[in-house]
């Protein structure tokens, strides 16, 4: 049976957080679709009458176990994953995922680092081992950026 995010009438607002905290990210490995089983940033989708911020906090304590705070919006940017299997009157190939996703830069503040809710594994990786998670090349470039973000901002402090 399709969850209510498949083959939705609209859109689906996600969020992720990219925690950097001693030169180092948290990953997570998904453990629902989409992406099941691949390394990603945590993440999820906005609850009605939760704000952007509260998703992101809400999600990653979830997710990892871990507690932030929201320093700074890296991207915003949709995510559509069709069905393979299927194609409408015009051609197109039905979507059976379509999130616009905001991904926000997080301070670390506390918690305990574990693989909750609907992750199956918990990975801390540098810039330079992003490579070894196969993340999908929007992830790796979010990363990248906010790796970039967080070298900036320990400068101007």
């Amino acid at each position: 049976m399709a969850s209510s995010r498949e083959y939705p009438d609209r859109p689906v607002i996600g969020v992720g957080g990219v925690i950097i905290d001693q030169g180092r990210t948290v990953l997570i490995r998904r453990g629902t679709e989409p992406l099941l089983g691949e390394w990603s940033i945590p993440g999820g989708s906005v609850e009605i009458g939760e704000t952007l911020e509260e998703a992101v906090r809400r999600e990653l304590r979830e997710e990892t176990g871990l507690e932030v705070c929201v320093l700074e919006l890296i991207e915003l940017f949709d995510r559509i994953y069709p069905d393979e299997g299927s194609a409408s009157a015009n051609g197109k190939k039905k979507p059976r995922f379509h999130y616009v996703i905001a991904d926000y830069l997080c301070g670390l503040v506390g918690g305990e680092p574990r693989a909750g809710s609907d992750v199956t594994d918990l990975a801390f990786a540098r810039e330079g081992e992003l490579g070894r998670f196969e993340l999908t090349e929007k992830a790796t470039s979010v990363l990248k950026k906010a790796f970039a973000m967080s070298r900036a901002r320990a400068a101007g402090q």
